[in-house]
């Protein structure tokens, strides 16, 4: 379980936790990092990435908010 009582701006977590945060697979973080979404927080030479929390939660609200917009034919 993860724990979003902590300090979101100082906490990292790695690929499984954010999904587990963000209720999402880790195949959608992969592609948020792909897609620039989501930016590791540790350097890419490292193994395993990891990511701020704030980061993560700011990237599952921002992919809620652009499933809801409504496009209408003008």
């Amino acid at each position: 379980m993860v724990d979003l009582d902590g300090d979101l701006q100082t906490t990292l977590w790695t690929t499984a936790q954010a999904a587990e945060a963000a209720g999402v697979t880790r195949e959608v973080i992969r592609s948020w990092a792909h897609r620039g979404h989501l930016v590791r927080a540790n350097s890419p030479r490292c193994k395993v990435p990891k990511y701020r929390a704030i980061d993560v939660v700011k990237a599952e609200q921002a992919t809620r908010q652009r499933a809801r917009r409504h496009y209408t034919a003008a």
